[in-house]
């Protein structure tokens, strides 16, 4: 779940501050994530833990998922490389604020910087404690990709991982909130 947790507060310097980025398309949006670092035991450790993730015990698979809920997103799946994938909804009004779901409530601040076709950002997270800077690029209205260089401390101790996205439009309807 820590695994998680990275990938979120990465997704989170999204949320903030994305005045000057793109027109983000209302609906239900996936986002993969793949995390990696420079150490070779670490990047193993972190395949194993996406591998494990559809093998969690309910009671911590419900812990997630009510974590996931909690910021609009849906449970996540991995694919076969290890990347995690997850959905969630734009309404329309965070679309006008060109906001994505995953401000974690407070928990993170952001800056952006435009850039052609995407924006340059940087945040701050309080649980995990974590910070980064990436570049996000809009291919279309539809498509995104990520780049993001994250220390983080989730996992217990300092880690520095990097994080490559890539986000995709799927509908203009939202699933039914549970």
């Amino acid at each position: 779940m820590k695994h998680i947790a990275i990938m979120l507060t990465a997704l989170a310097a999204l949320s903030a501050n994305a005045q000057t980025a793109p027109a983000i398309k209302p609906g239900t949006w996936e986002t993969s994530s793949k995390v990696s670092t420079a150490d070779i035991q670490t990047n193993a450790a972190l395949d194993m833990a996406m591998q494990q993730l559809g093998n969690l015990p309910p009671a911590q698979k419900a812990q997630m998922d009510a974590f996931l809920a909690k910021n609009g997103v849906s449970s996540p799946t991995v694919g076969t490389d290890g990347a995690i994938a997850v959905r969630a909804c734009v309404t329309p009004e965070m679309a006008a604020r060109k906001e994505l779901p995953l401000n974690q409530k407070g928990q993170c601040t952001s800056t952006s910087t435009p850039i052609a076709g995407g924006y340059d950002v940087s945040f701050t997270c309080k649980d995990p404690v974590s910070s980064g800077r990436g570049t996000v690029r809009f291919v279309d209205d539809r498509n995104y990709t990520m780049v993001m260089d994250v220390s983080t401390t989730a996992t217990g101790a300092q880690h520095d991982v990097k994080i490559n996205s890539t986000g995709r439009w799927v509908s203009a309807a939202c699933p039914a909130k549970p």
